[in-house]
């Protein structure tokens, strides 16, 4: 029990005094830029669902 004990004191210590983090004001402007280009790119793949979708009802049209 000693070993996991120590184990979350020396990743704690690692975590405050070692590690950099991002201030939390670029964060969350970073965090919507990634929300606003992730809704951008699923209806960019939506759109090309859509027209692939379409050509190939099209294609099995001509054989109807």
């Amino acid at each position: 029990m000693a070993g996991i004990i120590g184990y979350v004191k020396e990743a704690y210590t690692e975590l405050k005094e070692n590690i950099t983090w991002t201030p939390w004001a670029e964060a969350q402007n970073l965090t919507i830029i990634v929300a606003v280009f992730s809704v951008i790119f699923a209806l960019m793949i939506a759109g090309v669902d859509v027209v692939i979708k379409s050509a190939i009802e099209g294609f099995f049209n001509l054989f109807k």
